[in-house]
């Protein structure tokens, strides 16, 4: 009895004290992912590498603003959000401690402004992603004119700029074959 009593005395603690003292884990630990909207540029490259869609991207052309939400109910701690994310927005935290007492608190979500088509004047594209892709291309070296036209291009909504191109009559070679047939 003795002896078995010294060999529990030596083993020391075999189990941890949580919850009743804070539980240690390591560096790498993928816990709750945490978005720094100032950072975020919302291009939704997250909602589309997100496997358990636990991320969502809409948009309200009414209100001319982009909602991000997570869904911490759905996410499986994967880290792909992490990965893609140009800008480093999103983090996996060290927090585990997740339980909650409402449905709603499950939830996170965040509010982007979009920016207006220069002809048609619908909002279309986040205006943080736009002022990103504009000040990248300044940074490359495209300035003047070159910046301009492409300031312009950026600005003009899918729909506006393939009415532009449709109108064109030098982009449209086949329009001249028809003619020539007729």
């Amino acid at each position: 009895m003795f002896k078995l009593l010294k060999t529990v005395i030596k083993t020391g603690e075999a189990t941890k004290k949580y919850p009743f003292a804070p539980l240690e884990v390591c560096e790498d630990f993928r816990g709750k992912p945490e978005l720094d909207a100032e950072q975020c540029l919302s291009c939704g490259a997250c909602t589309r590498a997100c496997p358990a869609n636990a991320l969502i991207m809409e948009t309200d052309v009414k209100t001319g603003t982009r909602r991000w939400e997570l869904s911490m109910a759905r996410c499986i701690y994967c880290g792909r959000c992490e990965e893609v994310c140009p800008t480093k927005a999103i983090t996996l935290s060290q927090n585990f401690e997740l339980a909650v007492t409402r449905k709603e608190d499950l939830y996170e979500e965040a509010v982007f402004s979009l920016a207006d088509c220069c002809q048609c004047g619908r909002p279309f594209v986040a205006r943080k992603l736009l002022e990103y892709v504009l000040d990248t291309l300044a940074q490359s070296g495209v300035t003047g004119e070159q910046l301009k036209l492409r300031r312009q291009q950026l600005e003009t909504c899918p729909e506006c700029r393939r009415s532009n191109n449709m109108l064109d009559s030098e982009n449209i070679s086949h329009l001249r074959y028809l003619e020539e047939e007729l």
